[in-house]
């Protein structure tokens, strides 16, 4: 690829690059010594799990993997205890060095569904954090001012708003740019919350005599709804742990339009590819049900398997085109005190409502089905027999055993 394709290719979904033109030079420099560049993105175990808008950053690495470089996945274990505050209108509670450390180590075995576990380095910043003495800290704290701290965005809301600041929490951007001195990054990547740290970076590699990394800032994956971005506690997320069918599932309820984002940023067709794709859509020519199912099973395969892909795509075809109950679903068993059970009560039982009055609606809105009947009657006491399946809305199905 020439230096002009590796930009197109690098620089895919990509948001900002400081500057497109120092990461043309290193490059090229790169392929006339044939040393790769260091590329580096850093994340801090805070939640044990990895959902797909953590992905959008490991593809980005990926990327830069493929064309030879070397890619740097940093756990940051010691800032992780901090909390970083991008974004945050308040302090985060800080972790435990064990609640950090059982984190990371589920990081490590998810990374590599995407990555070269061959080709890529893992480093934790506590290897040269708690190397770190009082007088090297101070002298890292003293290279930025409380001044350009309180330039960020978030910091400036919160102090204007008169909500606490913690003097620990601006640490962070400077620990997270000296991991890139301790490093010797070319380049990192980071999402667009995390412009000002990865800024930080590039001052701090120039005061320590380096060249400064490229910053390349990715978007923040909207979530299932297509309006907040990613998260677990807002309940809009795509795990990667998730079963098969549950991300599947969950993929296919995408708009139309957040489909092609996803597929931009998480999917591994060409741009030549995707542009076609996105062409035929809009002109017509093809389904966008037809391009979701693709993205789906891609997604689907690269956590678990082909064949995984295969059986679950088949299996939602069934559901949803033929009307068919699925194979696998879950058997529940559920307590009968009674010789007849409130159908809002078993709803909820089963899980699929919080309570009777989400029970009740969903009744209404006809999205209950017992055996493949229709419940239209929110007062029905049901008889308890051996076994029966329970279905509500799209894509929830349980095989009931009364107990």
């Amino acid at each position: 690829m020439t230096i002009k394709e590796q930009l197109e290719y690098l620089l895919r979904g990509s948001v900002e690059v400081i500057s497109e033109e120092e990461l043309s030079k290193k490059l090229d420099k790169s392929r006339l010594s044939k040393k790769p560049l260091k590329v580096k993105a850093g994340f801090d175990p805070t939640a044990p799990d990895i959902h797909l808008g953590h992905t959008v950053l490991v593809q980005k690495m990926k990327h830069f993997q493929e064309l030879g470089h070397e890619v740097i996945f940093l756990i940051g274990d010691f800032t992780g205890m901090i909390g970083d505050p991008s974004g945050k209108s308040e302090t985060r509670k800080k972790l435990s060095k064990e609640e950090v450390t059982k984190n990371a180590n589920t990081y490590k075995k998810q990374i590599y569904k995407i990555l070269d576990p061959d080709k890529t380095t893992i480093v934790f910043n506590s290897h040269w954090m708690e190397k770190m003495s009082s007088s090297d800290l101070i002298e890292l704290s003293s290279q930025y001012t409380v001044a350009r701290m309180l330039e960020r965005e978030d910091f400036k809301k919160r102090y204007k708003g008169q909500q606490a600041i913690s003097i620990h929490e601006f640490l962070y951007p400077l620990i997270q740019g000296y991991d890139s001195v301790a490093l010797k990054a070319d380049v990192e990547l980071g999402g667009t919350d995390q412009k000002f740290n990865l800024l930080v970076g590039r001052e701090l590699q120039k005061h320590y005599g380096q060249e400064p990394q490229v910053v390349l800032t990715m978007p923040l994956l909207e979530g299932t709804d297509g309006i907040k971005k990613m998260s677990k506690s807002l309940g809009n997320y795509i795990g990667i742990t998730e079963k098969p069918g549950e991300i599947f599932g969950k993929i296919m309820s995408l708009s139309d339009e957040l489909m092609i984002r996803y597929y931009e940023l998480l999917s591994d067709i060409s741009n030549k590819e995707f542009q076609k794709m996105r062409e035929a859509m809009e002109e017509g020519v093809v389904n966008p049900k037809d391009c979701k199912v693709q993205l789906a099973k891609e997604i689907v395969a690269r956590f678990y398997s082909q064949t995984d892909a295969d059986t679950v795509a088949l299996e939602f075809e069934n559901i949803f085109k033929r009307k068919e109950i699925p194979q696998n679903i879950p058997e529940l068993n559920i307590k009968w005190d009674d010789k007849e059970m409130w159908v809002c009560y078993l709803i909820r039982a089963a899980g699929f409502s919080k309570g009777s009055s989400e029970a009740i609606r969903l009744i209404k809105q006809g999205a209950v089905s017992i055996d493949g009947e229709k419940i239209t009657d929110c007062n029905l006491r049901l008889k308890k027999k051996e076994m029966f399946v329970l279905k509500v809305g799209k894509k929830k199905f349980a095989k009931i055993k009364p107990q």
